[in-house]
């Protein structure tokens, strides 16, 4: 059994990973003791390309059994576990073990890499030369995934044959990214080819004439039927002959307005005159608006299928139907629509069976290089994979990349600057809402803000404050925020989330919150106070007038002097009564102390409003956790990550002077006058002789 080490950090136990074996046996650690179980790819800092790696399934998260797969497949090929230690984009030709098939499959496929690009002599291979040649491949028109391009035979009928089969939906996308044709797509091709050709074997009399014919039958179809259906009436009833053929009033009406042949009322007369019995003529007295069409019906169906005449019977109309709908349904019968546009010859030379072996024996060709991209897909895996796990596991398994400060954690996507101080705990959130209603259990005093660039970008972010004081964070704040790559975004704060800070920023809470209820007071009853004024004023300049008018006249008797209430003077009396009494009770205790004891009293004055405060806060720093914080982001953090108040100082840097800077002189700086540090010197020159008396120090001298 692996012989497990643990460090305490965060304030829970966390499973060190510094050697190779720790790697190797991590699927026996109980995943109880792991920091986190899942994580979202979005909002990671890390190799997306190694995050798309880790996610196999592809459901844009990373879980604990997808990260062990990693693991294995990554140690299985490696020739020594502590490979993941070392990690780097370079990985030497020696890291790569040949006990495993594939294995060795990747050390040639590395060689051979090196020997195309003259380096035969390297010990090493780095990523960006196998992610080169892994391109070079896929680019290439053969490149092993069984899809042929048109650019993949030099043979321009097997290149027909390609087009044409891409054209008909048949297609599907190369790894190259230009769309071909495989395997399948060949055979469904094929297969549609065959049924097209059959299809069209039975067509019998020239497709063309048919297509053409039930093209000019279908245009005036409807207009044919209602002009025989009308001669049928007539037939019926010879009264009613006239109106079938439009009373004379409906002439009038339309020969009143400017005419064109196009007017939708001409349209709706009858093709031609009606009478009992009539034929349709083809050509002579017609209604201009439909002579076209008619005399397209002539030449295109009535004179290849039944004969050139001058006119057209009922029965010689239900005759070129009958003839048409044969072709109508071979028509619809069609087995695949999108090859229409191949001619005979096209699909003869689709179905030969020279095409349909040089298409198979093209993909065959295609599929031989499946191992050599394979071995290259493999190989440059092998070197991400080599190169990041171990870093991931260290912001996964355990948060020693967070807690050893080593390097910002995975989850830090930047740092805010703002209000003098630079936050470095700071994590992408999509929806600020969502996120604050879960990230406020962890504690910390949270600020969500907007970010933005000149382009137009923008994403949200959350900062955890974890140092100075927070009496100049306000909502609409602007700073600046640094992302992972050191490009500039301008931040604005538009959430607040209010915990403590530090204790320091407690002790003066209340005393800050006593003024800034003082100061809204007073300026509430100043207001109130003006406007009372200026409405007094007011009503007294309007009374004036009223008052001068109902003066008493001369002589009448004088309004008698309200009387006062006995009631108010007896509450008045009670009221100072109590207030005395609790001043004298205040100045006999006052009276009791001795002079020196007045500083510790007025101490225990001050930790009396400021001491819950400050135990309050330190209650909440001892439970400030970035769990809930990690979790409304997606990921399921399997313990409590506290952030206590020294290591939370590291998170959030407050504004220093450097080393061996000198300040001047601010020329606009109140003057003092000195008289402060004189009353301090006083106070403390009297509490020490009034201590001294108190204890009969000075008794002997000032004894004469």
């Amino acid at each position: 059994m692996h012989a497990w080490q643990f460090s305490r950090a965060g304030g829970f136990s966390q499973v060190k990973l510094d050697r190779g074996a720790d790697f190797a046996a991590l699927r026996e650690l109980d995943q109880k003791l792991w920091v986190a179980l899942a994580c979202p790819v979005a909002g990671v800092e890390a190799c997306p390309q190694t995050l798309a790696l880790l996610d196999a399934d592809g459901d844009g998260r990373i879980r604990a059994p997808e990260l062990l797969d990693a693991i294995d497949w990554t140690l299985a090929r490696l020739s020594s576990p502590d490979e993941l230690i070392v990690g780097g984009n370079l990985m030497p030709l020696a890291a790569v073990g040949s006990t495993h098939p594939e294995g060795a499959t990747i050390n040639a496929a590395a060689r051979r890499v090196l020997r195309e690009m003259g380096r035969e002599s390297d010990t090493g291979i780095d990523l960006e030369s196998a992610s080169g040649a892994a391109e070079l491949l896929a680019a290439r028109p053969l490149n092993g995934d069984g899809v042929v391009t048109a650019d993949s035979s030099a043979d321009e009928s097997l290149r027909a044959v390609i087009e044409a089969a891409i054209a008909a939906g048949f297609g599907v996308t190369d790894r190259s990214g230009a769309p071909g044709l495989d395997a399948a797509g060949l055979a469904a091709f094929l297969e549609a080819v065959d049924a097209v050709s059959a299809w069209r074997a039975e067509a019998g009399d020239d497709p063309a004439l048919g297509e053409a014919a039930l093209a000019a039958v279908d245009a005036v179809s409807a207009k044919v039927e209602d002009f025989f259906a009308r001669c049928a009436l007539a037939r019926f009833d010879s009264r009613a002959e006239a109106a079938l053929n439009r009373e004379e009033g409906a002439w009038l009406a339309l020969a009143a307005r400017d005419l064109s042949i196009d007017v939708e009322e001409i349209r709706g007369f009858p093709l031609a005159h009606v009478s009992a019995g009539g034929e349709l003529p083809l050509s002579g007295a017609l209604n201009p608006a439909w002579a076209a069409g008619v005399a397209a019906l002539a030449t295109s169906a009535v004179a290849p299928l039944l004969g050139a005449r001058e006119s057209l019977s009922e029965a010689d109309w239900r005759l070129l139907l009958g003839k048409l709908e044969a072709y109508r349904a071979w028509r619809d019968r069609n087995p695949c629509a999108p090859l229409a546009a191949l001619d005979d010859a096209a699909l003869a030379a689709a179905a030969s069976a020279g095409s349909r072996s040089g298409l198979e024996a093209l993909i065959a060709a295609d599929l031989e290089l499946a191992p050599a991209y394979d071995a290259l897909t493999d190989l440059v895996k092998l070197i991400r994979l080599r190169r990041d796990l171990a870093g991931f596991c260290r912001n996964f398994v355990n948060f020693q990349t967070f807690y050893g400060a080593e390097s910002p954690a995975s989850f830090q996507c930047g740092t805010l600057f703002i209000d003098q101080r630079s936050c470095g705990l700071c994590l992408r959130v999509a929806d600020a809402g969502k996120h604050a209603a879960l990230a406020g259990l962890a504690g910390a005093y949270l600020a969500y803000c907007d970010l933005r660039r000149p382009g137009g970008e923008s994403m949200q972010i959350v900062a955890a404050v974890t140092d100075g004081d927070s009496e100049n964070l306000l909502v609409g704040r602007n700073g600046i925020f640094y992302d992972r790559e050191g490009r500039d975004w301008d931040a604005t704060i538009t959430r607040i989330v209010d915990n403590p800070i530090s204790v320091r920023q407690a002790f003066w809470s209340p005393y800050k919150k006593v003024a800034r209820f003082v100061e809204e007071q007073v300026a509430k009853r100043a207001a109130s106070a003006d406007a009372a004024a200026s409405d007094n004023l007011q009503t007294k300049v309007i009374a004036i007038p009223a008052e001068a008018a109902a003066a008493p006249a001369p002589g009448a008797p004088a309004t008698p002097p309200r009387r006062i209430d006995v009631g108010t003077v007896a509450a008045l009396g009670v009221a100072l009564g109590s207030l005395g009494t609790a001043f004298g009770y205040f100045l006999k205790t006052i009276a009791d102390i001795k002079a020196w004891q007045f500083p510790l009293a007025i101490a225990g004055i001050v930790l009396a409003i400021s001491g819950p405060s400050m135990i309050l806060a330190y209650l909440k720093l001892r439970r400030r956790n970035i769990a809930p914080l990690l979790d409304a982001s997606g990921w399921a953090v399997n313990a409590r990550a506290l952030v206590n108040v020294p290591f939370g100082a590291t998170l959030t840097a407050l504004a220093s002077l450097p080393a061996g800077a000198s300040v001047g002189g601010d020329r606009f700086a109140s003057k003092g006058s000195g008289w402060g540090r004189f009353f301090v010197l006083l106070f403390l020159v009297w509490w020490v002789l009034a201590f001294l008396g108190d204890q009969g120090y000075l008794e002997g001298l000032l004894q004469p």
